[in-house]
């Protein structure tokens, strides 16, 4: 094989050195152990004291493949209820019903209308509109790996994804939004509908052979649909994985001020592996200074900490989900970083984790940079094909 030359493609050589070894029961260590340290000998400039220790007393390396990333990939198995094991029949079912509009009880609407494959199944506007025009306190989140979320919606009601597509469903839920100012009180039309076609029929017996046609059903169904949309294969993960040219100096170093505790710390809130600490906390968002504010968690649990306090959402294709918060109140990703930068706003029941941040515009703008690394690559979403 031909070898490169020259103080520049040293590193290199040393890469091919490693990419040429035999597999084998031993050499596969030791071929691991020879890409760990071609990443360490690829490192930029600084990587002797690439490694710092985060608020939680958890120490990483930020170099590409080090051992100490890997708490950062998602799980590859991906969690289901017992009752409602994840099976494709079960997933293409509730494909189908979360973008039919006709398990809807007027058939105007469908769980697609707020969230949007190309958004990152979040809906692109502040605060989400109904069917008839009513407008929504709340953001619509984004749907990506909401399989590993213990809680579900913004004050984390529901407890299973089950529960919060069946809520979907009632009389004064999402689906069935603008049915009083059209009329129609039958609740059970949308799923009547559903029911009496032939095809749906036979793809209920597929997913669900031992259960009837009901909103439970189509709830479980849309449920699998959901814990399949998951995000695990970004640039960020593939560095992690031990590519180095996954992501770049920017974004590495927007990582480092993510995980520091004297920068960023925004690793305090946005946990491994899933960006996420599944808690609540309230933000200082200007929403909450204002008379008559959303009390988010506290609607739910009235223990004083939780009033104004929102779930801590995923980072995960965040990049895809614009506005941000809960209220929709930040049009960015550097709005973001500003608001957390200065502090917050308002400063009553403030997270003790929310304080202003010791962080140049140049660390911001890595920050942001950091965050756009977080999206995996996906093909454009081919919607399905639904049973006439």
């Amino acid at each position: 094989m031909r070898q490169l030359t020259g103080a520049k493609t040293e590193r290199a050589n040393r890469q091919v050195e490693c990419a040429v070894l035999p597999a084998g029961s031993v050499l596969l260590a030791l071929r691991a152990a020879c890409t760990l340290l071609a990443a360490l000998i690829a490192a930029p400039a600084g990587a002797a004291d690439s490694s710092l220790v985060t608020a939680q007393g958890d120490t990483f390396t930020l170099v590409a493949g080090h051992p100490s990333l890997k708490r950062w990939l998602m799980p590859r198995e991906i969690p289901a209820p017992a009752d409602n094991a994840t099976t494709p029949e079960r997933i293409k079912l509730g494909e189908m019903l979360f973008f039919d509009a006709r398990l809807s009880v007027h058939g105007y609407t469908s769980c697609a209308m707020c969230h949007l494959p190309e958004r990152g199944f979040a809906d692109g506007v502040p605060t989400s509109v109904r069917f008839m025009g009513e407008k929504m306190t709340r953001n619509s989140p984004g749907l990506v790996n909401v399989a590993y979320n213990p809680l579900h919606m913004w004050d984390g009601r529901n407890a299973t994804l089950e529960q919060q597509a069946l809520s979907s469903q009632s009389s004064l839920g999402s689906l069935n939004a603008g049915a009083h100012q059209l009329g129609i009180t039958e609740a059970d039309l949308g799923m009547e509908r559903i029911r009496r076609n032939v095809a749906y029929a036979r793809a209920f017996a597929k997913a669900y052979p031992d259960e009837p046609i009901t909103k439970q059903t189509a709830a479980k169904a849309i449920s699998a649909f959901e814990r399949s949309l998951v995000s695990r294969d970004s640039p960020f993960d593939r560095w992690v994985q031990g590519d180095v040219h996954a992501m770049t100096a920017r974004q590495v170093n927007g990582f480092r001020i993510f995980l520091d505790p004297s920068k960023g710390n925004c690793v305090a809130c946005h946990a491994a592996p899933n960006f996420t600490d599944n808690g609540f906390h309230n933000l200082g968002l200007r929403q909450f200074g204002q008379p008559d504010p959303d009390v988010g968690r506290f609607s739910q649990r009235a223990i004083p900490s939780m009033r104004g306090a929102f779930r801590t959402p995923t980072l995960r294709d965040v990049d895809l989900t614009p506005p941000y918060f809960h209220d929709g109140s930040a049009n960015t990703l550097w709005d973001v970083v500003e608001h957390y930068a200065r502090g917050g706003d308002a400063r009553a029941n403030l997270s003790p984790l929310i304080r202003p941040l010791a962080i140049t515009a140049e660390e911001k703008a890595d920050l942001v940079s950091f965050m756009k690394a977080l999206t995996t690559r996906r093909d454009v979403y081919a919607t399905p094909r639904l049973p006439r």
